[in-house]
């Protein structure tokens, strides 16, 4: 819906997992939206050419976040906030609520 403002879908997606997650690598994304790896690693690049990603590799999986040092962090942040709450909550549900913590040992599911 807001390709045409970040450029294309891919990037939107991506920027929304990623404010909404805080980080996010580029298989995480890709296997969440069941796009190609090849075609988010492409798009983080450019995001991250630009100026508005950082990367930073976490183990061997290179990971992704807003760049703190952005002029408009807090204005695209706030953005794209607005935008994820204005999604319906079934995709919201489904791409924007995973678990994302490990649980304890043993316990049932």
């Amino acid at each position: 819906m807001y390709e045409a403002l970040f450029g294309n879908e891919t990037a939107e997606k991506s920027l929304l997992y990623i404010v909404n997650y805080g980080e996010g690598h580029i298989n995480g994304i890709a296997s969440t939206f069941e796009i190609s790896p090849g075609q988010v690693q492409r798009t983080l690049k450019k995001l991250e050419a630009g100026g508005i990603l950082v990367s930073q590799f976490s183990g061997n999986a290179r990971m992704f976040k807003i760049n703190p040092r952005l002029v408009f962090k807090k204005e695209l942040t706030v953005l794209l906030e607005k935008i994820l709450m204005s999604l319906p909550k079934e995709v919201i549900k489904k791409y924007y609520r995973q678990r994302r913590r490990p649980r304890r040992t043993g316990k049932e599911l």
